[in-house]
C-alpha cells in the first residue's frame, strides 16, 4: 500500500530531521555513531548551498517528513556530463515498503531528465543489505564492473 505524501525540496527548516534520518542510517546501514552536532553542520552546509546538492523529503499528509533523499554532483569526462549520485537514503521505519524511497526516486529522476547535461545516476549500497539492492534493481540500477574505495581522513 502506498502512503499519500508529496516530494518537495528541503529548506532549512528541515536540517534537523535530516540530519537526525542521517545519523539513524549510519546506525542502522553501517552500526556506526555518528556526531550529531558534525552532522547537522554538514546538512546545513548542503541546504545552504545548491553547489553541493540537493535534499529533497517526502512528507506524509499531515506535512511530517517520512523520507529523504540528498543528490550530490560527479563530473564525467567520458560523457561530458553530470552523474547525480543519490546519498543520505532513509525513510522512516513507520512508513517503510509504503513506496516513500520509489515515489523519491521518480521525483529525482523526473528532475534529472528535465536537467541539460545530466547523464545518469548512481548510487552505493551496503554489500549485505539485499532488500535496498532488490529495490534498486527494480528501479533500473545496475551493477557496474567496478568497486567504490575511499581513503576518509577523519
Amino acid at each position: 500500500m502506498e502512503t499519500e505524501m508529496t516530494i518537495r525540496k528541503a529548506t532549512l527548516d528541515d536540517a534537523a530531521t535530516i540530519a537526525d534520518f542521517n545519523c539513524r542510517l549510519a546506525a542502522e546501514s553501517e552500526n556506526k555513531q555518528l556526531d550529531p552536532e558534525t552532522v547537522q553542520s554538514g546538512v546545513k552546509a548542503l541546504l545552504g548551498d545548491s553547489r553541493r546538492g540537493q535534499y529533497f523529503v517526502a512528507c506524509g499528509s499531515d506535512g511530517q517528513i517520512v523520507g529523504q533523499l540528498m543528490h550530490t554532483f560527479e563530473w564525467s569526462d567520458w560523457r561530458n556530463g553530470d552523474i547525480w549520485w543519490l546519498q543520505s537514503v532513509y525513510v522512516h521505519p513507520d512508513f517503510r515498503r509504503q513506496g516513500v524511497f520509489r515515489k523519491l526516486h521518480q521525483h529525482l529522476e523526473k528532475l534529472a531528465g528535465a536537467t541539460s547535461g545530466v547523464v545518469g545516476l548512481r548510487l552505493y549500497v551496503e554489500n549485505e543489505n539485499d532488500r535496498a539492492q532488490d529495490t534498486y534493481r527494480s528501479l533500473g540500477f545496475t551493477e557496474p564492473c567496478y568497486r567504490v574505495m575511499e581513503r576518509l581522513f577523519d
